[in-house]
Parts: structure tokens; C-alpha cells; sequence
């Protein structure tokens, strides 16, 4: 195994283990009941955000691999702005969860954006390097 593979590569592990960061805080301590794992109840007020964010962070993770893996797949990708667009996406993306955690809505939904705004960019990056 290669540790010289591209950032972008490594960022792709990092957002796919995101969501269990996000339900870990909401289950810690919450008299997680593992016969019913699915179970919300004890979900309520930070550990429900905490909740919503692993589901949110399920959410942005298929275009995040497909666009990284485009880029990859195209070649010229493989440079320097694909490895910070993919570093910053994961670093909106842990912000998104914290903001969504301290109920802060306004903030959550500006990184959101931006997040998405980056990206897009991580998927254009072929065609524009």
C-alpha cells in the first residue's frame, strides 16, 4: 500500500467514516440500545442534531466519491487544486457537523452551500486544469 497516493484519495476515506463520527457523538452516553439501534428517542436535542448530521453527511457522500473519482479517472486531476478542493470539502464538512451539533442553523446552511459549491469545483477540475 502506497501512503503517496493523492489528498483526494484519503479524502474519500475521511468522509466515508464522517457519518460515524457524527451518530458516535449521538449515541455516547445516551443509553444506546443496541437491540434497537434504529430506535430515535434518545435522540434529543444535541445528540439529534448529531443524528441529523450523520444522515446529512450520508447525504453529500455519493457526490463527493463520484466527483473525486471522476477526477482521478480524467488524469490531469491529479494535482495540486484537486487534493486542496478535497481537503477543504472535508474540513466544510466537519464544520457542518459541528455547526450542526451547537444549533447553529444559519451557519450549517452557509458551510452547506459552500461545501456544494466546492464540490462542483472538485468535479470540473478536469476541465479545468
Amino acid at each position: 500500500m502506497s501512503l503517496s497516493l493523492p489528498a483526494a484519495y484519503w479524502c474519500v476515506l475521511v468522509a466515508a467514516l464522517l457519518p460515524y463520527v457524527w451518530v458516535g457523538v449521538a449515541k455516547w452516553g445516551a443509553g444506546y440500545d443496541n437491540a434497537a439501534p434504529r430506535v430515535l428517542d434518545p435522540y434529543q436535542g444535541y445528540r439529534g442534531r448529531a443524528h441529523a448530521a450523520h444522515l446529512n453527511a450520508f447525504e453529500a457522500l455519493p457526490f463527493f466519491i463520484g466527483a473525486v473519482a471522476l477526477a482521478l479517472q480524467f488524469g490531469g486531476a491529479r494535482g495540486l487544486w484537486l487534493d486542496l478542493f478535497c481537503v477543504a470539502w472535508i474540513l466544510l464538512r466537519i464544520g457542518h457537523g459541528a455547526a450542526y451539533i451547537a444549533n447553529r442553523p444559519n451557519l450549517r446552511s452557509l458551510i452547506w452551500v459552500v461545501a456544494l459549491f466546492l464540490n462542483i469545483a472538485i468535479f470540473l477540475t478536469p476541465a479545468l486544469t
